[in-house]
């Protein structure tokens, strides 16, 4: 039955499994990333990303006022008495308590501990506590360990603190735009060069245009790493040195491979005869390329741009070899979020923040040109 004509094959199930699975193993982290870039250090260090909408509970310990502070201790019926609440803001709710790390469930809220010698403290469920004792308190702030639960919080604080926070050249926005400034230029020149190139490679006849397509084909799997330093020397000796020109044609020549296969492939499958018509109609390869190919071959630029631009806007390695980062001018956002990972390592809701603002850009150029990707792709796979 699998081989008549209209039914589906036993393999369309796996096929379809498979490409959920895909797509949930690129979405979950994705959606993570997303959702601790709204939620509190504690929150973050509480529970998991999948429970930011529940309420979470975890052990804390709190400290009531310091009985030395001026004003904090009043005189009611012979009784001194202190009266505060624990949390910094009455959020959470507090299930047990106890006044001994090894006794975390001792009370419940609205219990009274007796702390000895005349003393007692009762805590209520959001926090509010009343300390008491028959002589004036003295020391320090009496400790409670406590259960709470503490309600789903979510702030836009994370995304002002990563922005605008801190020196012009010490927050992303910089870094934002210095990465834009670093994005645009290296995905627009290989395209206008890599164009041209593929042009003359699928339709002009010239000696060596075989050996030409060879060495396009064989740079495709040169490794980059290889290149870096002598291209960095080259920069140095001819007065380029680091800066935004050395990074635009260092991402230019290690772009300019893919971007003629990709184009070349494209045109070269494009009708013969438009462009014969044109030629006699007395076109020059000038106007055949501007009005004829370019126009036809939109889905190909605009798969290798998608390439490019999520290359560059995630480089590290590049932008660290051509880019000077001891002036903090130059700095792309790959190497704002080291810098964040090695100054506060603990503030895991920053650099969840600070990741999502680097990805959001790539991820709305994607998918805003995503139906081009394949066309350009596929470009040549069939007559």
């Amino acid at each position: 039955m699998d081989n008549i004509a209209g039914s589906k094959s036993s393999l369309t199930w796996i096929v379809h499994i498979s490409v959920v699975l895909l797509v949930a193993l690129w979405l979950f982290p994705t959606v993570g990333l997303l959702v601790s870039s709204f939620r509190t250090t504690d929150q973050i260090s509480s529970s998991g990303w999948w429970q930011s909408l529940f309420p979470t509970e975890q052990n804390v310990t709190l400290r009531t006022t310091d009985p030395d502070d001026e004003g904090v201790q009043t005189l009611i019926d012979g009784v001194y008495t202190i009266t505060g609440n624990l949390f910094d803001e009455p959020t959470a709710e507090i299930g047990v308590w106890g006044t001994s790390s090894r006794a975390i469930d001792s009370y419940v809220a609205g219990d009274t501990a007796d702390l000895g010698d005349g003393e007692t403290i009762t805590v209520q469920a959001n926090g509010d506590y009343v300390w008491t004792g028959t002589t004036e308190l003295s020391g320090r702030g009496q400790r409670v360990f406590a259960t709470a639960s503490t309600p789903p919080d979510f702030t836009l604080a994370n995304y002002e603190k990563v922005l605008f926070s801190g020196s012009q050249t010490d927050n992303m926005l910089k870094a934002f735009t210095n990465t834009l400034t670093v994005t645009i230029p290296a995905t627009i020149i290989p395209i206008v060069i890599a164009a041209f190139a593929a042009y003359a490679l699928a339709w002009m006849d010239f000696p060596g245009r075989a050996i030409l397509i060879a060495m396009v084909v064989g740079l495709l799997v040169v490794p980059l790493q290889l290149a870096l330093i002598p291209l960095l020397k080259l920069h140095l000796n001819i007065g380029i040195g680091k800066g935004y020109w050395g990074v635009w044609l260092a991402h230019t020549g290690f772009g300019l491979p893919l971007a003629i296969y990709l184009l070349r492939n494209y045109m070269v499958g494009l009708p013969r005869d438009i462009i014969e018509n044109a030629r006699v109609d007395g076109a020059t390869d000038f106007q055949i390329f501007t009005k004829i190919i370019l126009p036809l071959s939109f889905p190909a630029l605009a798969s290798f741009a998608i390439f490019q631009f999520l290359w560059t806007w995630n480089d590290l390695l590049v932008a660290k070899v051509f880019l000077i980062d001891s002036t903090g001018q130059t700095t792309v956002m790959t190497n704002q979020i080291v810098e964040l990972l090695g100054t506060r390592g603990g503030n895991w809701e920053i650099l969840a923040t600070a990741a999502f603002v680097s990805i959001a850009v790539p991820l709305a150029v994607f998918f805003a040109m995503q139906k081009y990707l394949v066309r350009g792709l596929l470009a040549g796979s069939v007559k």
